[in-house]
């Protein structure tokens, strides 16, 4: 993942208004190390792990999650330890949770940016679907 980009998209755990206890170490620190752009979202769906969220694409849907863009001060160190927060070992792991992908990210006022989002990457319960794609952060 050597591309550089400043933007990074939250859904979850590291929204800015969360309020569970899960990421709360990382909220504040991604708080310190970014600011946040405003309101924004990406197609895909949402669906509830327990005490996070993961955010599956979805191709020929109107699904969309919704979260905040973050502009990063210094991206690829934030987005180290971002990684390890998500429990990606580097390269293609069978095993890893998430991986961060470059997708389209569309703002409040219709503007779009490519931004840093982390893709769930294992099955999804359909029962656990957010038809709504916001977290309420229930963690």
């Amino acid at each position: 993942m050597t591309q550089v980009c400043h933007f990074l998209f939250v859904y979850g755990t590291l929204l800015p208004g969360d309020r569970g206890t899960t990421g709360r170490a990382q909220r504040a620190r991604l708080a310190r190390e970014s600011k946040v752009l405003g309101s924004a979202c990406t197609a895909g769906r949402l669906f509830n792990l327990g005490r996070y969220p993961g955010l599956v694409p979805s191709v020929g849907t109107d699904d969309v999650v919704h979260g905040e863009l973050l502009e990063l001060s210094d991206a690829e160190r934030t987005l180290r330890w971002l990684d390890a927060y998500e429990g990606i070992v580097p390269g293609q792991h069978p095993h890893n949770e998430y991986e961060r992908v470059l997708r389209p990210v569309a703002l409040g006022e219709g503007t779009t940016v490519t931004a840093w989002v982390y893709e769930y990457r294992m099955e999804a319960q359909a029962t656990a679907w957010i038809p709504t794609g916001r977290w309420l952060g229930e963690g």
